[in-house]
């Protein structure tokens, strides 16, 4: 059974339409990321996940029970769910201790010291049960925080940006701590973020927002490789686009000459379309008689990246650094990789 299940959910602030008939599952163990720019609708599911917005249609299930429909609307402290804020949200004038154990209701003092040690020790926090926030970094009251909503062992477990505070050299670390402490529980969480490179970490899929809808949903890879459109594609990473004509079962015609697919690509001979090529899919080479030119050269580390223009169009190339310099000539090649051809504008 699926730990959380929205089904053609909308929902409105005021008179304006935020979510659009939305429909998401997570299972049990998984994480999901709410990815999407500000103000389409991702921070809104979270809160109406979390009962703290009313749904006007669809209908929301946790562990099989529905806690939002028609004429039904469970208040948010009967949903079993946690809540991670950006801010942390942590009780300024309580111990780290006592804010770690403020949602616990009805649990004798035996346990609490018990549950209390518990979630020390899974965020690493021995030892600091009796400090306050103020004495405390930040990554460290976002465990606080985090050890707070896993103590009553809610159903589901929500994020909102919750990593946007901390200082950048961390976050990563940060980020795959608090990933392992989710899978080891194997807790269902739902993470809003409006950073792909957060979402690529921390999330085992991706749920895609743009203005109240989902428009893509599932394994971060498979929408990085195969976007449904320029929307996804270009909102996941660099893009190129080359327009392509179909030439045959596994190959195209393009600006670049002629490239082939790892599969079929389904499509008529002679049909157009826009070939998707990611800046490390292609590859250039030093040519006195190519057609293209290099305008800009950077280099980042691991990678360096080309600019290369080729009739009025410039194309975004990342490969090793090569003895290749601004305004030498070149020519561009795409390695075999599985094409991604979208439709024409």
């Amino acid at each position: 059974m699926a730990t959380l299940k929205v089904t053609g959910v909308h929902s409105q602030y005021q008179t304006q339409q935020v979510l659009k008939g939305l429909d998401l599952t997570v299972e049990k163990g998984e994480i999901v990321a709410l990815l999407g720019p500000s103000g389409c609708g991702k921070t809104t599911l979270l809160r109406a996940i979390a009962g703290l917005q009313h749904i006007t249609q669809g209908v929301m299930c946790i562990n099989g029970k529905t806690v939002a429909a028609d004429k039904l609307f469970v208040a948010s402290e009967q949903r079993g769910v946690g809540m991670i804020f950006q801010d942390y949200a942590l009780f300024p004038h309580l111990t780290v201790a006592e804010n770690v154990l403020f949602g616990l209701k009805n649990t004798d003092k035996a346990q609490k010291v018990k549950r209390l040690e518990q979630m020390l020790t899974l965020v690493k926090l021995e030892g600091l049960g009796d400090r306050y926030p103020h004495e405390l970094s930040g990554g460290q009251q976002q465990r606080v925080s985090i050890a707070r909503s896993l103590a009553y062992e809610p159903e589901v477990l929500l994020l909102d940006e919750p990593f946007s505070n901390i200082d950048a050299k961390v976050r990563r670390e940060m980020m795959l701590e608090i990933r392992q402490i989710l899978k080891k529980h194997s807790v269902s969480a739902v993470f809003v973020t409006h950073s792909k490179d957060e979402a690529f970490v921390f999330a085992d899929k991706l749920a895609l927002f743009s203005d109240g809808k989902i428009v893509q949903c599932g394994d971060p890879e498979q929408l990085y490789l195969c976007p449904k459109d320029k929307y996804v594609a270009d909102f996941l990473g660099a893009s190129n686009y080359l327009a392509a004509s179909v030439t045959g079962n596994h190959t195209v015609s393009t600006l670049i000459g002629s490239i082939a697919s790892t599969v079929p690509l389904g499509l008529a001979h002679n049909e157009l379309a826009q070939l998707l090529l990611r800046p490390q899919q292609l590859r250039i080479e030093k040519d006195d008689d190519g057609h293209a030119v290099v305008i800009e050269r950077r280099f980042l580390g691991n990678v360096c990246q080309y600019l290369v223009a080729i009739a009025e169009q410039i194309l975004d190339v990342h490969c090793e650094p090569l003895a290749i310099n601004v305004g030498d000539k070149v020519t561009v090649s795409a390695i075999k990789h599985n094409l991604i051809l979208l439709k024409q504008d």
